[in-house]
């Protein structure tokens, strides 16, 4: 500590919990800017990836389809990822086989753009499958 407070620095325990603790002498309000520097640098670089989502109904008619396919190709391409859902309301619910049937075929609709990261699975009245773009 007497070294430390000579050279006007701070004496900083690096590894409290090691037998002796280790301790260095350095500036800490300088180590302190320095990874908040490096911590927005990371910050800056990764690339941010939304969950889009897709809702449809189990008696979806085809032409619809083909529209929220395109919806979702169109999120693929700009990176991020999809969450394809159906609804199902009343009597519906025990058709949930026709909601697996519609979601199983807009992902081969979209096979070329992205590919299942999640399998079709109930969740309350939904049921939702995700959907990752494509790596090339």
């Amino acid at each position: 500590m007497d070294i430390a407070y000579e050279k006007k620095l701070d004496l900083v325990k690096v590894a409290p919990n090691a037998r002796p603790p280790v301790c260095r002498i350095m500036d800490y309000g300088k180590y302190k800017y320095e990874m908040a520097k490096k911590e927005k640098e990371a910050r800056k670089n990764q690339k941010v990836i939304n969950v889009k989502e897709v809702r449809m109904t189990p008696n979806i008619e085809e032409h619809d389809l083909n529209v929220k396919a395109r919806r979702a190709i169109e999120f693929l391409n700009n990176g991020d990822k999809v969450k394809v859902s159906v609804r199902f309301r009343g009597r519906e619910m025990g058709h949930t086989d026709a909601g697996r049937k519609v979601l199983l075929e807009f992902a081969e609709i979209i096979s070329e753009h992205g590919i299942i990261d999640k399998r079709p699975k109930m969740e309350g009245r939904n049921m939702t499958m995700h959907l990752v773009p494509k790596s090339e």
